[in-house]
């Protein structure tokens, strides 16, 4: 498989349209085309446009063969909020891992007792 068909496959598993992408990486839709159907190579940049765009890592674009799992709608914000997560300086991503690690403990808690 293709970069451009993984892309492909990837765009249609996170629901997300041709437009939605080209809008996001701020590209043209004929080049986004012509990527996905493999007429032509993007650069690294682009390509890091459109995994950003799709709200996916370069592994999952690279990952030739893997299952890409359904994103539906409600997981497309959880997914928005991870990636602005990514953005945060070290110790606003500390604070909030350590918000998120007592969620989790309690839930585990609870399950326990």
């Amino acid at each position: 498989m293709g970069l451009g068909e993984q892309i492909k496959k990837v765009r249609l598993a996170k629901g997300l349209s041709q437009k939605e992408v080209v809008l996001s990486a701020d590209i043209e839709k004929a080049q986004f085309s012509r990527i996905e159907n493999d007429k032509t190579d993007p650069s690294y940049s682009t390509i890091e446009k459109i995994a950003k765009a799709m709200g996916c890592t370069l592994t999952e674009l690279f990952s030739n063969g893997e299952q890409v799992l359904d994103i539906h709608s409600i997981d497309k914000s959880l997914m928005e909020k991870v990636a602005i997560l990514e953005n945060l300086d070290e110790d606003e991503k500390k604070g909030i891992y350590s918000i998120i690690d007592g969620l989790v403990l309690r839930e585990r808690n609870k399950v326990i007792h």
